[in-house]
């Protein structure tokens, strides 16, 4: 199973290529290339391997969704996206237009999110997880309460 932990920040050069992190090359298995599209919520960008877009997109056929839902999905998502080969020093060419959209400049902060990872501009992102912390707290968020609730759902599953 592929997993993005960690937070890493890597400087950008001014070709606009960026060295991905170790642990995520690994965690992509050598692969040639990532997939990277802009994200839909936040000034950052999303990144994954192009084998978890093809899961996304075979999940998709299985759906009901709406007709204007698929349209939004596939304008934004795979429309948007990007291949981006992975050079022989685990660089990247991060596009023009997803630097502007995540406002990135001389640094990326590559930060892990289990199957997939985020691209921010540093100061952005210390911002955000400010947030997402305090966020966390008020609804009392943590590793045991997740735990917790999976198991009640796996034993009232069973029951």
């Amino acid at each position: 199973m592929i997993l993005f932990l960690s937070t890493t920040t890597n400087k950008v050069d001014k070709k606009g290529r960026v060295s991905v992190p170790a642990s995520f090359r690994a965690s992509l298995k050598n692969a040639p290339e990532i997939v990277v599209f802009r994200a839909l919520y936040h000034p950052a960008l999303e990144a994954c391997s192009l084998k978890h877009l093809e899961i996304i997109s075979n999940a998709m056929e299985r759906l009901n969704l709406a007709p204007e839902v698929y349209e939004l999905i596939e304008n934004t998502l795979f429309g948007g996206a990007h291949q981006l080969p992975i050079d022989g020093d685990g660089r990247i060419v991060l596009p023009e237009t997803l630097v502007t959209a995540a406002g990135i400049t001389d640094e990326a902060a590559f930060i892990g999110r289990r199957r997939t990872f985020q691209i921010w501009n540093p100061q952005s992102y210390a911002a955000f997880e400010v947030k997402s912390r305090e966020a966390a707290r008020t609804h009392k968020i943590s590793l045991n309460r997740i735990i917790a609730d999976a198991s009640a759902f796996f034993n009232e599953e069973a029951a």
